[in-house]
């Protein structure tokens, strides 16, 4: 493997790439790593994973969410899952949660839910990431009943993974909040799931976008939002944008991080980058540093 020869290269980012980059530098002390999800720079991870984490750290990114995990091959960005954590150690960065299939397992039965939940927990573990995260609802099972149906796979998986030490977290969207005759998703999945094993990862561009605020969703379910996904709204479309560069002050909608329970956040962007995915990860980075990490 080249991976320790690549790592210990001098130069750690192009030149053509730093050329249009801010020089980021802060001494401030910070309570929370800033973290992205992996999934906002897709791209650049599929075509080069190693540069693209170097790239990364370089903005100011510690700490990352994980998406693409294979559990046939047992492998993620092309990686044994043991090879990456040994690509993140040697650059000095942590994985503190990721994004898993268990969409595809929605109508699986219980035994086969719990195998693959069980190679999930050891990915974490590997990894040293303390949640495992459902992360979006397929459209045929956006209803009450389907919500009914997720609320007990939700229970099942949470109650599982807390007895290896793993934490457990749902991801919203909007058509959580999607009125169902007087009922939504997510007034489904307050009521019937157990919040000591289900937590909760806050994704506050979709509460906005459904009309909600993430403090009122906070006073809701104090101490349940253990993460935090932070982006934009773009001003004309309502797509996803660089922060600063869209709709959502930030700086005034952000919860109270105590009362939310906030272990780890992560900024992300899933598309309609001005210019790349990187360059929009930088720019988000340095918009987070200069305006929100002295809030938390």
């Amino acid at each position: 493997m080249k991976r320790k020869v690549f790592i210990q290269k001098t130069a750690f980012i192009s030149a053509g790439f730093t050329a249009g980059l801010p020089h980021l530098s802060f001494s401030k002390t910070k309570n929370y790593k800033m973290g992205l999800q992996l999934y906002s720079v897709r791209d650049a991870m599929k075509l080069d994973p190693l540069d693209t984490l170097k790239k990364l750290k370089t903005m100011g990114y510690q700490d990352f969410e994980t998406y693409g995990f294979k559990a046939d091959t047992e492998t993620i960005y092309g990686f044994k899952i043991i090879e990456f954590k040994g690509i993140l150690d040697d650059l000095g960065l942590s994985t503190s949660s990721g994004h898993y299939s268990f969409p595809e397992y929605f109508n699986a039965s219980t035994e086969n839910l719990l195998l693959y939940v069980d190679k999930c927990i050891q990915t974490a573990k590997t990894l040293n990431s303390h949640y495992i995260t459902w992360p979006f609802v397929k459209p045929e099972n956006r209803n009450p009943k389907g919500f009914k149906h997720l609320a007990d796979k939700l229970n099942t998986i949470g109650e599982h993974t807390a007895k290896s030490g793993i934490g457990f977290a749902y991801h919203n969207h909007g058509y959580e909040f999607d009125d169902w005759n007087g009922t939504t998703g997510n007034d489904i999945l307050m009521q019937l799931t157990d919040s000591k094993f289900v937590k909760l990862q806050m994704d506050m561009y979709w509460l906005v976008h459904s009309g909600k605020t993430p403090k009122d969703l906070v006073s809701q379910q104090p101490g349940r939002y253990v993460m935090w996904h932070i982006k934009d709204m773009d001003k004309v479309t309502l797509d996803y944008s660089e922060l600063g560069n869209g709709s959502i002050d930030y700086t005034k909608i952000l919860p109270d991080p105590e009362t939310s329970g906030l272990k780890y956040l992560y900024i992300e962007q899933g598309g309609n980058f001005a210019k790349s995915s990187m360059q929009s990860a930088a720019d988000s980075a340095l918009y987070y540093k200069q305006n929100l990490e002295g809030l938390l």
